[in-house]
């Protein structure tokens, strides 16, 4: 009796063992699609890099430290393309651009632990992005002088 025991716990550990195998196998060959982040994660240079070489399509930027001198509503600018600027806050990232009808945001992203309240993105004389979280509001507002966007404090 003792003997179909022991040979029933080694039976069952086998099979538990290989069928940890075989699901990790498994999880190899289906690769980054189960287990992380498609395309892997992006660092600010790479992200700058991808703004400045793409076209007028609209898609959420990426926040991070800038080098750039903050403007005078907090925001730190960037500029990847003539006409189009990256402003930066603590709150979240917008891409601007100078268009004939005045300034447009392109494209916006709240940083992590943001969301945002409250957007008009132009075109007009002047758009805003406001983004709240645990910190508090970051307002962004954008003006367009001469054909640069430029960051302006809010009224």
């Amino acid at each position: 009796m003792r003997r179909r025991s022991v040979l029933a716990v080694a039976g069952w550990l086998a099979t538990a063992v290989v069928a940890t195998l075989v699901g990790l196998a498994a999880i190899r060959l289906v690769g980054e699609s189960i287990t992380g982040t498609p395309g892997g994660v992006l660092s600010q240079r790479e992200v700058e890099r991808a703004l400045a070489a793409e076209p007028a399509t609209p898609t959420p930027a990426t926040p991070g430290p800038s080098a750039a001198t903050p403007g005078p509503s907090g925001a730190t600018p960037s500029a990847p393309a003539a006409g189009r600027r990256v402003f930066t806050t603590a709150g979240g990232t917008a891409v601007a651009e100078c268009v004939p009808g005045g300034v447009r945001l392109v494209s916006w992203a709240p940083a992590q632990g943001y969301r945002v309240g409250d957007v008009d993105r132009g075109p007009d004389d002047d758009v805003e992005v406001k983004f709240e979280g645990p910190s508090g509001e970051y307002e962004l507002k954008v003006r367009c002088v001469g054909r640069e966007p430029l960051a302006v404090p809010d009224d």
